[in-house]
């Protein structure tokens, strides 16, 4: 039963904390995302040099797997002090992370000039990259839905949920960019390195714009009735002991969202490039086109989830996936730019149903004390077992079967993951976030800066 218990910021105050919380996340995919897309075009070739291009290609997305095995890492550890000093100092950590991280791999030496050790130092900031987004995600959203009401969470939680096609829009669009104005070997020398360096731009302005904001109403209640005399346990061993159910949820709930995405966006680039042996900026900029519709209708299918319930929503999405996979290879396979440019676009809908409400689904999971904690080890363990590995099996399975009908029944079934966990899952539309386990509200008082009324913006 939904309840009224969190009282909405104003119209301005919540625009300014998603604005914030919108252009943080965006640098920090855009990071991660550009990583993507080079180990797809190029460093197959200036880190991983074969005389096979799939297998230097699926030695590049390995490493760009190491980024995911480290965001669960990330997550715990960006959880545990999330719930215990707060959502904004660790988003403002996790940002400079990331930034330094990726403005230090446009400064790197390929294989050519120094060898093995030029791979070794790109896993190494892959790994730093991981363990920064691996605590970016939990708080981005969770200072959104703890500042939004209980009615209209859905459709500013997903805002955030916005940057990850915002920040894949901008660095596909940087690298397509350069694609169009070098030739491939200018792109080789030194074009590729242009969108890593430019993050180092991008991540002082998203920093200028995060530490304005406050810090969560709902998180400063819970801190005030924990300092009150409650015993406080680790977060990280309260989510084991009463949230496991909470956390196989919020994991399957990712698990197909998770693994479409980085079909519909990585692997389709060496699909479109390799196999299909057509121009990379065909790939790019489908993916490009498919960014920007993904980008717009994110909030709609937040707000939509509403409505009429986080569940219906996912499940519109997970489903819809199910039986796209298969158009979406055979649309591909036309070889005719707009057809592929529909064929992402239409995934890229559908992924945005299950990826638009799962920012305020996820959030309404867990109780205040370990949302950071619970919420960031949901989401970065899927990762793991979904986004991580999918580009890497969906290479294999090319080159094992000179096919995509496997790749798309992998698709397929990983969407219907997603299907069975949200259908079995409990409905949380309209939870009361300042409730704890037992449904009783975490009492204010007035030393509570920002708990109730409008929200206020400062240093």
């Amino acid at each position: 039963m939904a309840s009224q218990g969190t009282a909405p910021p104003t119209r301005a105050g919540i625009i300014r904390i998603v604005a914030a919380s919108l252009v943080g996340t965006t640098v920090e995919w855009y990071d991660f995302f550009l990583y993507g897309s080079a180990a797809a075009l190029v460093f197959n070739s200036l880190f991983f040099p074969s005389s096979d291009p799939l297998v230097g290609t699926l030695l590049s997305f390995l490493t760009y797997a190491v980024g995911f095995a480290a965001r669960p890492l990330g997550g715990v550890v960006f959880g545990h002090y999330g719930d215990r000093m707060g959502r904004k100092k660790l988003l403002v950590v996790s940002l400079l992370m990331m930034g330094g991280a990726t403005f230090a791999m446009g400064l790197l030496p390929t294989h050519a000039s120094v060898g093995v050790g030029a791979p070794i130092l790109l896993t190494v900031l892959r790994l730093v990259q991981g363990f920064a987004l691996g605590g970016e995600w939990g708080g981005a959203v969770l200072l959104v839905s703890e500042h939004g009401g209980d009615r209209s969470r859905g459709f500013w939680a997903s805002w955030p949920q916005a940057g990850a096609p915002g920040g894949n829009l901008l660095a596909t669009g940087v690298l397509a960019l350069l694609a169009a104005v070098q030739s491939d070997e200018a792109f080789l020398a030194w074009g590729w390195r242009v969108p890593f360096l430019l993050s180092g731009v991008l991540v002082m302005i998203g920093l200028w714009i995060r530490i304005s904001v406050t810090e969560s109403p709902v998180f400063l209640q819970a801190r005030q009735k924990a300092q009150a005399g409650a015993e406080v346990k680790p977060p990280v061993v309260e989510v084991f002991r009463k949230s496991r159910r909470e956390v196989l949820t919020a994991i399957g709930t990712r698990f197909g969202e998770n693994i479409s995405y980085y079909i519909l966006t990585a692997f389709v680039l060496v699909y479109v490039t390799v196999h299909l042996e057509l121009p990379k900026s065909d790939a790019l900029n489908a993916v490009l086109i498919g960014s920007a519709f993904h980008f717009v209708t994110i909030p709609l299918w937040g707000a939509l989830s509403d409505r009429i319930g986080r569940r219906p929503v996912t499940l519109i999405g997970a489903l819809g996936m199910a039986g796209w996979a298969f158009a979406f290879f055979a649309l591909v396979d036309s070889r005719s730019f707009p057809v592929i440019a529909l064929a992402v676009t239409v995934g890229l809908l559908f992924h945005g149903a299950m990826y638009g409400p799962q920012a305020a689904f996820i959030s309404e999971l867990f109780d205040t004390r370990v949302r950071y904690s619970g919420a960031s080890m949901g989401s970065q363990l899927a990762s793991i077992i979904g986004g991580a590995l999918a580009p890497i099996i969906a290479v294999e399975l090319l080159k094992d079967y000179d096919s995509a009908l496997p790749v798309a029944l992998y698709m397929s079934l990983a969407a219907l993951v997603t299907a069975v966990t949200v259908h079995f899952a409990r409905e949380t539309r309209g939870r009361d976030l300042t409730a704890d386990e037992t449904g009783a509200p975490v009492p204010h008082t007035a030393a509570e800066p920002g708990a109730n009324g409008p929200v206020r913006l400062g240093g």
